[in-house]
């Protein structure tokens, strides 16, 4: 079989990662006489990258990162409010694989989203399918479903993400409506999902954002059950840095010459 044939055979059978690796493989194979087996291993292993290229460019595609942020990149220097020990811990991704909850509450430019799309992003490059969503974004799709009668599907959908990340839940316009749902995908996810938000307003508040009482006691207490709650009280990361100080003058290396001029008497 020549190369056109086996490019053409590993097209029909979409292994375009051996397809791309053939060339510089089978050259190889005849400089080192490589047997069989391991020319057949070497393709198999260029497949498998491929894929995995393909399956991680998928997954950070729809987990539609607003931003290319990442955990390396954030400035917890300029962050005393974050603990960057703990949210390194946190990229270790443990409490995906458990199911729990992370909430950060903080002051607007603190860098709540920062941390959970790195977080976001961590997940996807570990395999799992996650996604990012503004809050008034998701409520609107949420609200949306209704009209087509399409909740039930919408909820499962968004229940399957592992992990979802609901950004900005603050001062929003609610209806009654976009209220119970988010109650339902909050409660179709405790227990089975991991889901991360960020608030700027701390938890007794959101009675005054849901207006329902015994909604935000049910709510509270599935989100609140496996949580890490991580409150950020520092400065906002939107203000310019300060300037550097200026640099301290060097101290004169010469010393005062004594004076030459001679007093009225001495002339």
């Amino acid at each position: 079989m020549t190369r056109d044939e086996l490019r053409t055979l590993l097209a029909q059978m979409r292994f375009n990662g051996m397809a791309r690796a053939l060339d510089a493989e089978l050259e190889r194979a005849e400089r080192e006489a490589t047997p069989a087996p391991e020319l057949l291993s070497r393709l198999l292993r260029a497949e498998a990258a491929y894929r995995r290229e393909k399956s991680l460019a998928y997954r950070l595609e729809q987990a539609r990162l607003p931003w290319r942020w990442t955990l390396e990149s954030f400035p917890f220097a300029r962050q005393p409010g974050v603990n960057k020990s703990h949210i390194l811990t946190l990229a270790g991704l443990e409490f995906v694989r458990r199911a729990e909850n992370v909430l950060l509450i903080g002051e607007p430019g603190t860098g709540k989203t920062g941390i959970a799309i790195g977080l976001l992003r961590e997940a996807c490059l570990n395999g799992y399918n996650g996604r990012f969503y503004n809050a008034q974004v998701l409520l609107d799709e949420l609200y949306a479903s209704l009209a087509d009668r399409s909740t039930p599907k919408l909820l499962k959908r968004l229940t399957s993400l592992q992990p979802l990340v609901i950004d900005e839940l603050g001062y929003l316009t609610l209806k009654p409506e976009q209220i119970n749902a988010f109650f339902r995908l909050m409660d179709q996810r405790y227990n089975r999902a991991s889901t991360i938000i960020t608030t700027n307003l701390d938890t007794p508040e959101w009675y005054e954002l849901f207006q329902k009482k015994s909604l935000v006691d049910a709510l509270l207490d599935r989100l609140q059950h496996h949580c890490i709650i991580i409150r950020i009280n520092g400065p906002s990361l939107r203000s310019p840095e300060p300037a550097p100080p200026p640099p301290t003058p060097a101290p004169s290396s010469t010393s005062a010459k004594p004076s030459t001029r001679r007093s009225a008497s001495a002339r």
